[in-house]
């Protein structure tokens, strides 16, 4: 049967003709049928490609116009936080893989790719990441070396915002232009007589009537800090979380928000200079020093949110060491003498020593008197000029101008008393009132607690310290891991003030060093605190002649320190008449804080690492 159907549908073959158009359709369908399933194919291929193009397409259209919004109405912080977000994953995940026991020799390369990361975040970001990193480079000695030598990179001049930008904001806070017929200025420099991370000042000639000249400074905000902030500062708190949550396992989350609300705060100008007016009344109420020292006065009439105007001051910057001491005669005996800028102004008298005098009592009389302190003193925030009461300026006396008044903490009364007691107690060696005050505040190492309060070694007892020498990176850096978690054993009851006025101190001791410690900076500052708590008001009359008399044991014990500090500047003067370079008194305190960190902690700590 089935050969005869076969048969019957060959050419030639005798049959119906519906039968046969059958049989032909059929053999039709079958020979095309391959061909019909590939073009399907291809066809369905083809939709989907062109589907994925175009959302592709869109995906790309999508991202470019984010990323202008983002830029134009954003300050690009989105990309910013991208960005940290990208490096703080890339650290953890590199110290995850990398930093473990058998992998010790990569360690220092594990050091040196972190660091280079940190560095390039900061000063890719810029605004308030390079505000942070100099917070961070201020505690230099507690970082590796590489970051040790990158953070050192951002204390340099940040780039200056154009003109034009300086327009539209001078536009938006005035609605009025720097300078011209209509301005706010007669004359306005275009060009930045500074530049900082969040802010440029410019020079400038105020509109006066009688036609006199009246120069100020104006200090300007760049204009993407004010809508970066937020987001710089949740990723910042982001950051710590993970690494204390997740990476390091130390407490470095309790002290983000106190941290992030001082930063708010400096980048308000008008608080600025309610801060410049209150430290000038504190001034004026300080006999001690209202003579040495001065405010800028402020412009509040012409000064906003994003804008200050203050009195231009004409002297001699603490970071120009070279021109502090021309300015002061320090550098008589030198030759030759090379032309400095400071030539414009007439020697005075005092030299260094005065100027770090009057610094170290400004700093200690807000500390442990006034409860009120200024948290960012370097040396580019310092200006010492001729008096300008002309009497005293023939009589060459100096004056210690201070600047930027946009970082300052408020300690209470009770936090004063405790700090006094601790820097008496560890002058007088009374380690039970150390011990004492380190448990009020939470801290369960008082030796390291001490150390870094007086910048000097300070040794409870006899205890028993690793051979770091035999340690290798690895173990040296779970041994410091360690000691700061024993360190801060409760961060509810630690002063978050200790942060800001611990940058104070160092910074202070760093400018002493600068200048060869012409002044005996512990002896200053404990002299200052013993006398608070004299001075304290609310003391009864017999707690006062206590405190009296435990003054006058510590002005007996402070003898010996005099004695050290006066051998250490005689012998320093005896090898600077022979050629040879000897180590001042601030010099050789870093030197026994560097053997301390190396024993307790595990750090090489370079030359030099202190110093403003």
């Amino acid at each position: 049967m089935y050969a005869r159907l076969r048969s019957s549908c060959l050419p030639g073959t005798a049959t119906t003709s519906g039968f046969s158009a059958r049989c032909l359709t059929r053999h039709t369908v079958n020979k095309t049928a391959p061909y019909t399933t590939h073009q399907q194919a291809g066809t369905k291929a083809n939709s989907r490609l062109r589907r994925y193009a175009r959302r592709g397409l869109y995906v790309l259209v999508g991202l470019g116009v984010a990323y202008e919004v983002d830029r134009e109405f954003n300050a690009s912080a989105i990309r910013r936080n991208l960005r940290t977000a990208w490096t703080c994953a890339m650290i953890a995940i590199d110290y995850k893989l990398n930093f473990k026991p058998d992998k010790v020799e990569g360690i220092p390369a594990l050091q040196e790719r972190v660091a280079q990361r940190v560095y390039d975040l900061l000063t890719s970001n810029g605004g308030l990441y390079i505000k942070i990193g100099q917070a961070f480079a201020n505690n230099a000695a507690l970082l590796p070396r590489p970051m040790r030598e990158k953070f050192g990179k951002l204390f340099d001049d940040a780039p200056q915002v154009p003109y034009s930008t300086v327009e539209r904001v001078f536009l938006s806070e005035f609605g009025r232009p720097p300078a011209g017929p209509d301005g706010v200025f007669e004359i306005f420099e275009e060009q930045a007589a500074a530049s900082a991370s969040i802010a440029q000042v410019h020079r400038a000639k105020l509109k006066t009537e009688d036609g006199s000249e009246t120069w100020v400074a104006v200090k300007i905000q760049k204009p993407d800090v004010s809508k970066q902030v937020e987001w710089d500062l949740g990723a910042f708190r982001a950051c710590m979380w993970i690494y204390e949550h997740w990476l390091f396992h130390l407490p470095v989350c309790f002290a983000v928000d106190f941290i992030n609300d001082h930063l708010r705060r400096e980048l308000d100008f008008e608080l600025e200079a309610q801060n410049a007016l209150k430290t000038s009344q504190f001034v004026a109420q300080e006999s001690r020093i209202a003579d040495r020292v001065y405010i800028p006065k402020i412009y509040t009439e012409l000064s906003t949110k994003k804008v200050m105007v203050a009195e231009w001051i004409d002297g001699v910057r603490l970071s120009d060491r070279k021109g502090i001491e021309r300015l002061m005669g320090d550098d008589a005996n030198t030759s030759p003498r090379e032309p400095l800028p400071a030539d414009r102004f007439p020697t005075l008298k005092g030299g260094a020593e005065w100027v770090m005098q009057t610094m170290v009592d400004l700093f200690s009389a807000q500390i442990f008197d006034w409860g009120w302190v200024h948290c960012d003193p370097h040396p580019g925030n310092i200006i010492i000029r001729p008096h300008p009461d002309a009497a005293r300026a023939k009589k060459g006396q100096a004056q210690f101008v201070l600047l930027d008044h946009g970082l300052y903490v408020r300690v209470t009364d009770g936090f004063q008393q405790q700090y006094a007691r601790l820097w008496k107690g560890l002058l007088t060696v009374d380690f039970d009132v150390v011990k004492s005050v380190a448990e009020e505040w939470g801290i369960g190492t008082p030796d390291l607690f001490a150390s870094a309060t007086l910048m000097r070694p300070v040794r409870f007892k006899e205890t028993h310290n690793p051979d770091v020498e035999k340690m290798n990176e690895y173990e040296r850096g779970v041994m410091m891991k360690e000691k700061l978690k024993g360190f801060l054993t409760d961060t509810d009851r630690m002063p978050k003030e200790l942060i800001f006025i611990g940058r104070n101190m160092r910074i202070v001791q760093g400018n002493n060093q600068m200048f060869a410690s012409p002044v005996n900076r512990i002896r200053i500052t404990g002299n200052w605190a013993s006398r608070s708590l004299v001075t304290a008001h609310r003391l009864g009359l017999k707690e006062r002649l206590r405190e009296l008399a435990n003054y006058l044991v510590f002005q007996s014990i402070m003898l010996t320190i005099d004695a050290v500090f006066l051998w250490t500047k005689v012998r320093q003067w005896t090898l600077h008449l022979f050629g040879r370079k000897g180590e001042s008194f601030e010099d050789e305190l870093e030197r026994t804080m560097r053997d301390f960190a190396k024993s307790n902690l595990g750090l090489d700590v370079p030359e030099g690492v202190f110093e403003g």
